[in-house]
């Protein structure tokens, strides 16, 4: 199957819309006093910018077994897209923490990590999506060389899994969502694994 005309524009204009409900919400809720976002805005709006994060971060490592199951090889050229939007969505994750809801008050933000260590892990899990998002061009690729590329890239993977456990640690008692992160993501990383298995066999043949 040939990739649809137009799909590359329709998937940057459609992950937009988050963020653009984001910040309607946010501006909507703060200046006019609607509820948007509930009764408490600010801790919705960083809840909602973080859960599209992994969402994104979900996309981008789907898009190798769908490309493999489907054929599809033309998905592989919006991996990029996907998880640059991943980070994109972290970086507003943290925005709206740094500038709404502590307003640039870094010794509370010290108190914070102390008293609630999944803002710590969270931000690790930015911390390491932050090389991957400077090194997704194709002149990165080629300085770096394939192999490095790919071996950076695995990051990845332990930025998905540290971004399930700083929201599994965030939500304490309600834990059904990230749990269903947590299983999406472990379906995604035991399918790598058995293709990877699966080729060093056939090599091994």
């Amino acid at each position: 199957m040939r990739e649809p005309r137009g799909f590359g524009a329709a998937l940057i204009v459609a992950s937009l819309i988050p963020a653009a409900w984001a910040v309607y919400g946010l501006a909507s809720d703060i200046l006019r006093g609607t509820r948007v976002f509930g009764s408490n805005p600010i801790k919705e709006g960083e809840h909602f910018l973080g859960e599209w994060t992994l969402r994104f971060l979900v996309l981008t490592l789907a898009i190798t077994p769908l490309r493999q199951i489907l054929r599809w090889n033309w998905l592989a050229r919006h991996r990029r897209t996907l998880g640059l939007f991943a980070f994109a969505y972290g970086v507003l994750h943290w925005l709206v923490y740094i500038l709404l809801d502590i307003q640039l008050d870094f010794s509370e933000m010290a108190a914070d990590i102390v008293k609630r260590p999944y803002i710590l892990v969270g931000s690790l899990a930015l911390l390491l999506m932050l090389p991957l998002a400077l090194t997704s061009t194709k002149k990165m690729i080629a300085r770096l060389g394939g192999k490095n590329w790919n071996r950076l890239h695995k990051l990845v993977y332990a930025s998905a899994v540290l971004g399930v456990i700083h929201f599994w640690m965030s939500v304490k008692a309600d834990i059904g969502e990230p749990l269903i992160f947590a299983a999406v993501f472990a379906i995604l990383f035991a399918w790598r694994i058995w293709k990877w298995r699966a080729s060093r066999s056939a090599a091994a043949a």
